[in-house]
């Protein structure tokens, strides 16, 4: 299975980090996707291994995107500052793991690698040792719970 993902988020320095920090554990971007439509065209060409979604863009929630993975047994991980994102984006994301927003760089390790399947993330338990405290991935936005 090839490590890909795919990353929705709207905020493009979010999305470089997520990016720079998934390809230094060997994953490779299959796109970043700022809209759904982008997200969509983006799973019509190829499937990731996994993705990352952020709950809410500025054109409004991922919750097609998030289906649209769900129908192709796509696992996906959401980046949320809600502790309930399925409010926002509806029942779809009940029960995906939460990174959280803001989240640091080994929440989102920690998450990445205890769900999902081992030959998935063998490459970020290598390089995890390698990986600097510095290196803090914030997907902050400065959004409040609900």
């Amino acid at each position: 299975m090839h490590k890909s993902v795919l990353v929705v988020e709207d905020e493009f320095l979010i999305a470089m980090d997520i990016q720079l920090l998934l390809e230094r554990r060997g994953w490779s971007v299959l796109g970043i996707a700022a809209t759904v439509e982008k997200a969509l065209e983006l799973l019509a060409h190829d499937l990731p291994a996994v993705a990352i979604l952020d709950v809410t863009l500025r054109e409004g929630s991922v919750t097609r995107v998030a289906e649209a993975l769900r129908e192709r047994n796509i696992p996906l991980v959401v980046a949320s500052a809600y502790n309930s994102p399925e409010l926002i984006g509806g029942e779809i994301l009940a029960g995906a793991p939460n990174v959280g927003e803001p989240t640091e760089e080994r929440r989102l390790l920690t998450v990445w690698m205890n769900w999902s399947a081992p030959e998935l993330h063998s490459g970020i338990c290598r390089n995890e040792a390698t990986s600097s405290h510095a290196e803090g991935l914030f997907l902050s936005r400065g959004t409040a719970s609900p």
